[in-house]
């Protein structure tokens, strides 16, 4: 069992940056996805920047970094800065999402203005 969701991940997906670690595991998707859907926002955010340092960047598919990012707003829902990272990734990864991230980005404002 891999001791974080960001070693899963790495070990699934791999990293940009650095190779993967080599490991022992078998690798089903399935697993991860479980793990990722109950896993606490602090864990999801920290494979996310450890994988995606930069909105641009990592080997993570489009569609977990969409999950998660979900997954987080879920958890922490009054948070403006990560609704603006979450806008981010989706306008990245548009246009099917670029309504939810001005969306996103209108509660953050509307948050942030009071």
């Amino acid at each position: 069992m891999h001791s974080t969701l960001t070693e899963h991940a790495w070990c699934l997906y791999g990293d940009e940056y650095g190779p993967t670690p080599e490991c022992d595991q078998e690798h089903r998707e399935h697993y991860f996805v479980e793990e990722l859907t109950f896993a606490d926002a602090n864990a999801i955010l920290a494979m996310l920047r450890e994988l995606s340092p930069h909105v641009v960047d990592g080997q993570l598919p489009v569609w977990v970094r969409n999950l998660a990012f979900r997954l987080v707003l879920l958890q922490r829902p009054d948070e403006p800065v990560l609704m603006r990272e979450a806008a981010e990734n989706l306008w990245l990864h548009g246009p099917d999402w670029d309504g939810i991230a001005a969306n996103l980005k209108r509660r953050a404002d509307a948050l942030e203005a009071g």
